[in-house]
């Protein structure tokens, strides 16, 4: 039986990996690959549903902050130091925009944002990441639902940090972005590159698949398909302290009773190596309203 690409439904794809959920359920996934766009994408894919169940952990740390141990500890120190960075990688030479951060979390980077006087607003899929988003900053974060019922023309500028690789409707959501968008507006989606030396070296364990709660999985070529004809590409940026968090957790994930140090290890070579190849674990691209 052929398997149609969910974004662009060529039957041109592929087995790319067999894997499984190493973070939560054990449960068997493949990743296909599309030979017309590029993408490589889940299956099966969880329905609504069922998708939920996925995320029902402690130990799903982008809406967790205060879990103990020394993974979480670290996480958490360098997310501050990431905070800084991501908010000079998007808002650079922007006065006072009107931010939308679509798929918030907690509200880490909003909360920054808002203090550099940024009009901000928020959405998240979780009910319980908008609960505690909305009481952090004083704002009510609001469905995704919500978002899209919004008039076209809306804001400066939309962040996807690590949100992308989760939207089911790829070509859906590219299309209420660039609406939401002013003339010229900034849209800046972060997403792990399954191209770095890391994807490549811990193969099915790579901890950036997360599988199934992503459901795509991108490097250059294949994300520039997805906004091609809407967005122009205007820079990229590497997120040099994700490959160091990825490699402790695909260490992990290996069955490395060592992982802290393995991963620190393999996350430097592959930082190393991208200075040259410019293939960074994760890669920030800040994308034009055309």
């Amino acid at each position: 039986m052929k398997i149609k690409c969910p974004f662009c439904e060529s039957e041109k794809t592929h087995l790319y990996l067999k894997l499984k959920d190493y973070f939560l359920t054990q449960e068997d996934f493949q990743i296909q690959e599309c030979e017309n766009c590029n993408l490589l994408f889940t299956m099966p894919r969880p329905d609504s549903s069922e998708i939920g169940k996925y995320y029902k952990s402690d130990d799903y740390l982008s809406h967790n902050e205060h879990k103990k141990g020394l993974v979480p500890w670290l996480y958490n120190r360098v997310k501050r130091v990431n905070i800084r960075n991501k908010y000079k990688m998007a808002c650079k030479g922007l006065t006072n925009p009107k931010l939308l951060d679509f798929g918030c979390g907690i509200g880490d980077f909003l909360h920054y944002a808002k203090r550099k006087g940024c009009d901000i607003t928020g959405c998240d899929l979780s009910e319980d990441a908008r609960s505690l988003a909305s009481e952090k900053l004083g704002k009510t974060i609001v469905s995704p639902e919500e978002i899209f019922a919004l008039p076209d023309s809306t804001f400066d500028i939309i962040t996807m940090w690590h949100v992308l690789e989760h939207v089911p409707d790829l070509k859906y959501h590219a299309q209420q972005l660039h609406r939401l968008l002013k003339p010229g507006g900034r849209l800046v989606v972060a997403v792990p590159n399954f191209h770095s030396f890391d994807a490549h070296f811990y193969k099915d364990h790579w901890a950036a698949y997360d599988v199934p709660r992503h459901l795509y999985h991108f490097h250059k070529e294949s994300l520039q398909n997805v906004f091609d004809g809407k967005f122009s590409l205007e820079t990229i940026y590497p997120l040099v302290w994700d490959s160091l968090y990825i490699s402790m957790e695909s260490e992990k994930y290996s069955g490395n009773n060592n992982s802290f140090i393995q991963g620190i290890i393999i996350g430097k070579k592959s930082n190393l190596l991208a200075l040259k190849s410019k293939e960074y674990s994760s890669l920030v691209y800040v994308f034009r309203k055309i």
